[in-house]
C-alpha cells in the first residue's frame, strides 16, 4: 500500500470515520440478550457500508451513516441458547458465539454495589465453591468519567461465565440476586455492573437532568474544562505527595527500625486495642503511629501458613511479623487479611509491628472486628495491650477532590454507552455519599429513575433499590439523623411507578460502612423482582410500610401496608419514639394490635407524631412481617 494512501486512511480514522467493522464491548461472545422484547444490535463500519446480521435463522441489514454508525433491531426472542451471531460488512466478518437469551439487569450505585464476593468471602465459602453456572453471565463496565458529552462506547469489559474462580470478582449483591432469580425461573441472567465507590447520585445524572439542580449543573459545566481538572489533579497530587514525603521522611520508626523483632519498647506507652488512640492519648497527632505486640506460638503451629486478620485500620497500614513485611493496605475500608509465610513464625515469643499512617480523623483499629492469627483451627487473639509510639507528627491531610464523582461524569461515561442494550430492569444501591444533604435526595433520585427510563426508551422498566442499612454508634435518646432522613427520602421514592425497595436496617454493621452481609441484600432484591418484575402475586416482597396514623386519646394507632401474614417482633417492640406538637421526641411503648400498632408514653399526654427506627443506627429495631422482612424506618411528622 502506497504511503499516501496509508496517510489518507489514518486521517479518515482520526476524524471518527471507522475503517472496518467494529462492535461495542457489550455485543460480544458470551453475551446475554434480553428476552421477549426487540433487540438493538449496533456498531461501526465504513461510511455507507452495508452490514448484514445473521441470527436465529434470520437475516437483517443496516446501512452505516456518514460517521460509520449502523444499527438494526431484531424481533423478540424467547429465553434460550446458546446461539451464534454472524455480522458481515463489505470487507469484514465477526462471529459471536455462546449467546444466551434471558433477563439482563443493570446494577449500579456506589461501593456497596461494587463490593465483590472476594471481599465477603469469609461469610460465603460454600456459595463460592458451588458457583458453577453457565447461564449467569457478568459484565463489569470500566470505571471512568466524561463531563463533555455522553460517550457512545466503553473501552473495556467482557462477558464472564460464573465459576468459583471468576465469581470472586463479581458484585456480591448482584450475584446473589442473579443466583436466586436464575434458580427460581430457570432462565439465563446477565448482569451489567456499572457502579463506582463513593459516587454521589448527581454523578449519575445527564446534563439535561442536572438543569433542575442549579448548583450541581454549574459544577458540571465547570468540570467540562480540561485545564480546570488538570489544575485540581496537579494541586492535589503535589499536596498529597508532599505530605507523605514529609511524614515518611520524618518517621523515627523507619529510621530506627521499629519493625524489628527484638526492639526494646520499655519506654513506649501502652494502649488497649482495638480502639482509637485519640480516646486514650489525645496528644498523639496525625501522621505516623507505630504499634507493637508480642504473642506466643506453640511448636505444633510451626511450619504452617497462617492467616492474619486485623479488622480495619484508619487509614493506611504496613504490617511486619518478626521484622519481616507481610502486607499493607492503602486506605481504611478494606478488611485486613494477610498471609504469614510458614517459615516466619517461631516457637515461643513473636512480634507483630504495625505502622499506621493516619491522614485525618481518629486513627486506630476499628472496634468489634477480628484481630487474630489463625493457624489451622487454632486462633491467637491479638486484642488487648499493645505498645504505641508516634513516629512522625503532621497536620491533617485535607481530602482530595475526586473528580470522577462530580455531577454528570459517570452518566456520560458509564451509563450513556449502555443505553442501546435492552435490559429487564435496574438494581440500585447508593446513598451513603448523599447523607450530607438528605433533603435533596428524593428529587434527585426520582429524576434519575425518570431520566434513565426515558433515555433507555424501554418504558417504565422495574427499578429496584436498597435502602441504607444501620451504621455508626447507636444513641441513647431519640435524635436527628441524616441517615434516617435519607432512608425516608428513599422510602418516599416508592411513589414512582414500578419501583420497589429492599430494607436493610437490620443487616448493617455499626462500625463498617460496607457491611459484609450481601446475601440477604441480594435475596431481598430478588423478592422485590419476583413480586414487581416477574408478577408473582404470591410473593411477599416487602416488609411493613407505614400508611397512616390515628390519634386515640393518649395513643397513636399506626396502619401499615405489606404486612404479609401479619406483624411480628422478637420481643417487645423497640425504637419507637413519640412527641407532641413541640416535636420533642421521647422513647415510647408500642404494641401490636392485629394489623395495627399502638404507640404511647406517659410523658406525652397529647401525642401528635411517631417515629420508628429514626437514627443512624437503630440497633434494636425489631418490627417485621411474619415472612421475616423488616419494616422500613418512618416518621409521621
Amino acid at each position: 500500500m502506497k504511503p499516501l494512501l496509508i496517510k489518507c486512511l489514518l486521517l479518515l480514522c482520526s476524524i471518527n470515520v471507522y475503517c472496518q467493522l467494529q462492535l461495542p464491548k457489550l455485543i460480544s461472545d458470551g453475551m446475554v440478550l434480553q428476552r421477549d422484547i426487540p433487540l438493538k444490535i449496533w456498531g461501526w463500519s465504513t461510511e455507507q457500508d452495508t452490514v448484514e446480521i445473521q441470527f436465529n435463522s434470520s437475516t437483517h441489514q443496516a446501512i452505516a451513516d456518514n460517521t460509520g454508525y449502523w444499527a438494526t433491531t431484531l424481533p423478540p426472542i424467547e429465553a434460550g441458547g446458546p446461539y451464534q451471531m454472524v455480522i458481515r460488512s463489505t470487507d469484514s466478518t465477526i462471529t459471536l458465539d455462546d449467546i444466551l437469551i434471558g433477563d439482563v439487569w443493570l446494577c449500579s450505585g456506589q461501593s456497596n454495589m461494587e463490593i465483590s464476593l472476594d471481599r465477603t468471602s469469609p461469610l460465603y465459602p460454600n456459595e463460592i465453591k458451588s458457583a458453577n453456572f453457565e447461564n449467569i453471565r457478568y459484565f463489569e463496565v470500566p470505571k471512568t468519567f466524561n463531563f463533555k458529552e455522553p460517550l457512545k462506547r466503553i473501552d473495556g469489559g467482557k462477558w464472564t461465565k460464573t465459576t468459583p474462580e471468576t465469581v470472586l470478582k463479581f458484585s456480591a449483591v448482584s450475584y446473589f440476586f442473579a443466583h436466586e432469580i436464575h434458580n427460581t425461573y430457570d432462565i439465563p441472567i446477565g448482569l451489567i455492573n456499572s457502579a463506582l465507590g463513593g459516587s454521589p447520585i448527581d454523578a449519575w445524572l445527564s446534563e439535561k437532568a442536572l438543569r433542575k439542580f442549579p448548583e450541581a449543573y454549574q459544577q458540571h459545566k465547570i468540570f467540562q474544562q480540561d485545564h480546570y481538572i488538570d489544575s485540581i489533579k496537579q494541586a492535589d497530587h503535589k499536596r498529597i505527595q508532599n505530605w507523605y514525603k514529609t511524614v515518611n521522611g520524618q518517621d523515627k520508626g523507619q529510621k530506627d527500625h521499629w519493625e524489628s523483632k527484638d526492639l526494646n519498647t520499655e519506654n513506649w506507652d501502652k494502649i488497649q486495642m482495638p480502639g482509637f488512640w485519640a480516646t486514650s492519648y489525645p496528644e498523639l497527632q496525625h501522621g505516623i503511629v507505630w504499634l507493637r505486640k508480642e504473642f506466643e506460638v506453640s511448636k505444633t503451629s510451626l511450619d504452617k501458613e497462617a492467616k492474619l486478620l486485623l479488622g480495619t485500620i484508619v487509614d493506611a497500614d504496613s504490617v511486619f511479623i518478626n521484622g519481616s513485611y507481610v502486607g499493607h493496605t492503602t486506605y481504611q475500608y478494606p478488611p485486613r487479611r494477610y498471609t504469614i509465610p510458614k517459615d516466619l513464625l517461631q516457637e515461643g515469643a513473636n512480634t507483630i509491628a504495625v505502622k499506621v499512617i493516619n491522614e485525618r480523623g481518629r486513627g486506630g483499629f476499628t472496634p468489634q472486628k477480628d484481630y487474630k492469627i489463625v493457624i489451622d483451627n487454632k486462633e491467637i487473639d491479638l486484642k488487648g495491650s499493645w505498645s504505641i509510639r508516634q513516629g512522625a507528627k503532621a497536620d491533617p491531610l485535607a481530602g482530595q477532590t475526586f473528580v470522577r464523582w462530580e455531577p454528570g461524569g459517570l452518566y456520560n461515561a458509564m451509563i450513556a454507552p449502555l443505553m442501546n442494550y435492552s435490559i429487564k430492569g435496574a438494581l440500585w444501591y447508593q446513598g451513603e455519599s448523599d447523607t450530607g444533604k438528605p433533603e435533596k435526595y428524593q428529587e434527585l433520585f426520582t429524576t434519575l429513575i425518570k431520566t434513565w427510563r426515558e433515555d433507555w426508551n424501554q418504558g417504565k422498566f422495574p427499578f429496584l433499590y436498597v435502602q441504607l442499612p444501620n451504621f455508626m454508634q447507636a444513641k441513647e435518646k431519640p435524635s436527628q439523623s441524616n441517615w434516617a432522613a435519607l432512608r425516608d427520602a428513599q422510602l418516599q421514592t416508592l411513589e414512582v411507578n414500578n419501583t420497589a425497595m429492599a430494607v436493610t436496617i437490620d443487616i448493617g454493621e455499626w462500625n463498617d460502612i460496607h457491611p459484609l452481609n450481601k446475601k440477604d441484600v441480594g435475596h431481598r432484591l430478588a423478592l422485590a423482582a419476583k413480586g414487581l418484575a416477574y408478577g408473582d402475586k404470591d410473593i411477599v416482597y416487602s416488609g411493613p410500610q407505614f400508611i397512616s396514623q390515628e390519634i386515640d386519646q393518649q395513643k397513636i394507632v399506626l396502619s401499615f401496608d405489606h404486612i404479609g401474614s401479619g406483624l411480628t417482633s422478637n420481643g417487645a417492640l423497640k425504637e419507637f419514639a413519640i412527641a407532641g406538637a413541640d416535636k420533642n421526641f421521647v422513647w415510647a411503648k408500642a404494641e401490636i394490635k392485629g394489623d395495627k400498632i399502638e404507640v404511647w408514653s406517659p410523658e406525652i399526654t397529647n401525642p401528635k407524631y411517631v417515629r420508628y427506627a429514626w437514627a443512624d443506627n437503630p440497633e434494636h429495631a425489631n418490627l417485621y412481617n411474619k415472612e421475616g422482612l423488616p419494616a422500613s424506618p418512618f416518621k409521621t411528622d
